[in-house]
């Protein structure tokens, strides 16, 4: 018996140094993996502080000797209309998320809840809409969009994104978590299905709805290949558009202010994340779980 309390004492050190060689492995993979994800940012950030002689220098550093930030960021929010190209981000990301979650709960409340005949075939087209890129509709809709008159206004920026295939998918994965007893329970109370999906699902899988909201608000204020396409006017550029314009026409080779401008617009979405991250991971852990 001491032989073998022996045995189990000696073989305690070496699980405990494996187990804590494994997760010094794993942080030091995340911290490297972070840092270069982080480095364009940190790197943008950088030369937004920056005077233009310093921009080019053969000497690397990310702090500036000068700092040139209160110039560089003046002249990004007074040589272009940015904030103009931020109002224009925010009304177009805030339509298009309302419209996608007043057409996309409905739909993936009638595949995760709803008995009906090609419920799975209808399935199956949500998940080929996920793998067809938005780039390969764009000439189709240009088309739309000319016949229809709504190019160059805020409608052609809005409503080819009304439906989302991963929205869809998102709330129907958390819907189908939700036990079908709150369903059944619901429609014996007198609720009709719609009611149901607003008064009661949609408040249920608040988690999903945070996590699509940042996903489908990052994509569309980050979008530059739909509005190059659709807007002309510069009072209808997005963000990412009227960075473009405010380079190629007011900023030249002045890097300082570009960055200065780039900082200005990826701020929001920083915040945005850090305040909703709890919620983000929420929602997609259990929307992964079916």
């Amino acid at each position: 018996m001491s032989l073998f309390a022996t045995s189990i004492t000696r073989q305690k050190p070496r699980l405990t140094i494996g187990a804590a060689t494994t997760a010094v492995a794993r942080h030091a993979i995340l911290l490297l993996t972070s840092a270069v994800l982080l480095l364009p940012f940190v790197w943008m950030t950088s030369l937004s502080l920056k005077p233009p002689g310093e921009i080019f220098q053969a000497s690397f550093s990310f702090l500036p000797r000068h700092w040139y930030a209160v110039e560089n960021y003046t002249t990004a929010l007074t040589a272009a209309p940015l904030p103009r190209y931020m109002m224009n981000g925010l009304i177009v990301c805030a339509a298009i998320l309302i419209l996608q979650i007043l057409v996309c709960a409905p739909c993936a409340y009638a595949l995760a809840k709803l008995e009906f005949r090609g419920r799975n075939a209808l399935f199956g087209l949500v998940l080929i809409g996920l793998l067809i890129p938005h780039q390969v509709l764009a000439l189709p809709l240009f088309i739309l969009g000319y016949q229809t008159g709504i190019l160059n206004t805020y409608a052609a920026l809005i409503f080819p994104f009304i439906v989302s295939p991963f929205g869809i998918f998102l709330f129907r994965q958390f819907f189908k978590s939700i036990p079908d007893d709150v369903v059944h329970a619901a429609r014996l109370d007198g609720l009709s299905e719609f009611a149901i999906v607003w008064k009661i699902m949609v408040p249920m899988a608040l988690p999903a709805v945070i996590a699509f909201s940042i996903f489908s608000v990052v994509g569309h204020w980050n979008d530059l290949f739909w509005p190059l396409i659709a807007v002309r006017d510069e009072n209808l550029m997005p963000p990412a558009l009227g960075i473009i314009a405010f380079r190629n026409e007011e900023a030249g080779s002045d890097y300082g202010p570009l960055m200065a401008a780039s900082t200005i617009v990826v701020a929001p979405l920083i915040v945005a994340f850090l305040a909703a991250q709890r919620w983000f991971l929420e929602g997609l852990a259990k929307g992964a779980v079916k």
